[in-house]
């Protein structure tokens, strides 16, 4: 569907960006959803092995030298994939994309904000959201190191919030619709979730369900912070993971992944994501949390040592944002000896036939999963009626969510085979939520 003040708009800015960037190097083929897996334009399979990078809260990708800092890095890591969530499409980027292309790095970029994000509490999907989602696309899409957008990170956390699933996906349905009526590049598009036990395999079946394509997320993503210190595949719950997407015919992998309640971390997780099988034959590899070291204590680099918030020159939280990274140890070198190790080939494209069906869509269960399998998804700014209601009353839905979902985090919520859900930070976007207008100023 194609909003005509956006996509006037979006026309006059694709072709200011295009001239822009026309005199960069496109020295990365680009990525695309095929099936169950991704390849690259080479026909290769790609197997991610990526950085939850969001070193500032507005955008981390328009200060260039420190993007050339970094990226050389994560290069040295062994790092090829970075997931970015917060942006400011109104920046300049091109710097920093061509840094990270030449180092190859491909990125994931949320195309919400604070302000637009879907919230399980009163769903919405509406014009503000649909242009502002959109206006991150516009800008980012010429980029050929782009290897995907998110329309919603842990947007679901209960199962009576499980109601805002169908405006996550119309919001998936709409971006694919804006980038095929726009003639952007086919970059995949999907949504990272909160590994809820209660929510599985609901969840995930939910957002590929269905026979119309158009409306099925490109690929899906899973926050699972299983496996902690000296666990095993079946012992941490990776199988029981994969058992739940033996099946699914989208690409799905670990979106966020890296325990951190035994230290220091020793990332032997990495060991099944990458040789394990299973779990090659069904996940595209993963994205470990995260790059910069902070006050929960999952960083793989600082820049400096932490300081006192109270002093007058201090950043609000008390950690340096830029600079020179020093890397922590010995995770980080724990990391880089797994990783270079591990390189998975997979099958070639040309060689690789999709013979997933859709799994079907879950059906309604009142306080585990209330969404009706037949029902529509919403049209942009419309409401739709609770789930299992006998009148048509969206408000009387959205209250029910509210009086029982409590926004409660998926750290006291989920729980893990075998993991019992430890292990799992408090969520990205609150963590950021309480210093980004503190930072903003101080920057």
């Amino acid at each position: 569907m194609m909003r005509t003040g956006t996509a006037l708009a979006a026309a006059g800015g694709a072709v200011a960006a295009l001239s822009l960037f026309s005199g960069l190097v496109h020295a990365i083929p680009t990525i695309q959803a095929r099936g169950s897996k991704f390849f690259t334009s080479e026909g290769d399979q790609w197997y991610m092995k990526g950085i939850a990078y969001q070193l500032v809260p507005d955008d981390p990708l328009i200060n260039a030298t420190q993007c050339d800092i970094d990226s050389s890095l994560m290069e040295e890591l062994g790092a090829n994939a970075i997931r970015v969530y917060h942006v400011d499409p109104d920046a300049d980027h091109d710097d920093c994309m061509q840094t990270f292309a030449e180092k190859g790095i491909w990125m994931f970029i949320d195309l919400d904000t604070f302000d637009t994000q879907i919230e399980q509490i009163d769903p919405h999907w509406n014009e503000t959201q649909y242009d502002a989602f959109a206006k991150v696309m516009d800008t980012f899409h010429i980029y050929d190191n782009v290897a995907g957008f998110f329309v919603g990170n842990e947007v679901i956390t209960t199962g009576n919030g499980s109601s805002a699933a169908p405006y996550v996906k119309a919001a998936a349905r709409d971006m694919k619709a804006y980038r095929d009526d726009q003639d952007y590049r086919k970059i995949p598009i999907g949504y990272s979730a909160a590994d809820i036990a209660t929510l599985r395999p609901m969840l995930q079946n939910y957002f590929a369900c269905g026979d119309d394509e158009s409306e099925s997320l490109d690929f899906f993503g899973l926050n699972a912070y299983e496996w902690c210190g000296d666990s095993t595949y079946r012992v941490s719950g990776y199988a029981d993971l994969t058992a739940n997407a033996s099946d699914y015919n989208i690409p799905i992998f670990l979106s966020e992944t890296g325990c951190n309640q035994v230290q220091p971390r020793d990332f032997a997780d990495q060991e099944a994501i990458f040789s394990e099988p299973e779990m090659l034959d069904v996940w595209s590899g993963c994205i470990v949390y995260e790059w910069i070291q902070e006050a929960n204590d999952y960083g793989l680099v600082q820049y400096g040592d932490p300081v006192d918030p109270s002093d007058p020159d201090a950043p609000p939280d008390g950690y340096f944002r830029s600079g020179t990274p020093t890397p922590v140890q010995p995770d980080f070198n724990n990391l880089k000896s797994r990783w270079e190790t591990l390189s998975p080939t997979g099958v070639q494209a040309d060689e690789y036939t999709p013979s997933l069906d859709p799994p079907p869509c879950p059906a309604f269960t009142e306080g585990s999963w209330e969404v009706d399998p037949d029902g529509v998804l919403p049209q942009v700014g419309e409401e739709l009626p609770a789930a299992g209601a006998t009148t048509g009353s969206a408000a009387s839905g959205s209250e029910g969510a509210s009086e029982t979902s409590g926004g409660a985090s998926p750290s006291s919520t989920g729980a893990a085979p075998g993991g019992l859900g430890v292990g799992r930070p408090e969520g990205v976007g609150m963590a950021l939520m309480g210093v980004l207008g503190a930072m903003v100023v101080w920057l």
